[in-house]
């Protein structure tokens, strides 16, 4: 399948995709900073750099796009049509290094929650909201673990989310 536009343009509009700051990202952090939460963002001495790090309760939260970081079962997580092999290959780095950065952060004792794109769009549009997430952050018993919301596409209440154990997520 041709591409619809010129290389110039895709070329223009890739570049305009941003890793930091992104919307979803700037919802949370308003989110939490509203119900008192302080953080610190994008740490570069913790692996894969977090967007949110919150030291007091040792949470790392990762605002995660469907389509780059291939949210399973996800509508938005696509394949473009063109250049298939480049794509899944860059995919699967992606992943590979989301896994990667993880494990290492969980190796640390550090608790992980990974919010979705389409999650944070039903926040966004009043469908859903995020109270649960403080509830998540506070509970310190959970050490070592990983939190990921929403878990499938049609599933976006709070109760679809689930604490995943990290043995074999490298497998």
């Amino acid at each position: 399948m041709m591409d619809v536009v010129d290389p110039a343009t895709r070329s223009r509009m890739m570049s305009g995709i941003r890793g930091k700051n992104t919307r979803p990202e700037m919802l949370v952090r308003k989110f939490l900073h509203g119900h008192g939460f302080r953080y610190r963002l994008h740490s570069k001495s913790l692996p894969g750099s977090p967007d949110i790090v919150m030291r007091k309760w040792k949470v790392a939260v990762l605002v995660h796009g469907c389509f780059w970081h291939r949210h399973e079962g996800c509508r938005f997580s696509t394949t473009p049509g063109s250049n298939v092999g480049h794509w899944q290959s860059r995919f699967e780095e992606n992943t590979v290094r989301d896994r990667r950065n993880v494990c290492e952060l969980v190796a640390r004792g550090w608790r992980v929650i990974i919010l979705w794109e389409c999650g944070l769009r039903e926040v966004k549009a009043g469908k859903l909201n995020l109270l649960w997430l403080l509830d998540s952050i506070r509970t310190a018993n959970c050490a070592g673990r990983l939190l990921e919301w929403p878990q499938a596409e049609g599933k976006l209440g709070p109760e679809h989310h689930s604490t995943i154990s990290t043995v074999g997520l490298l497998t």
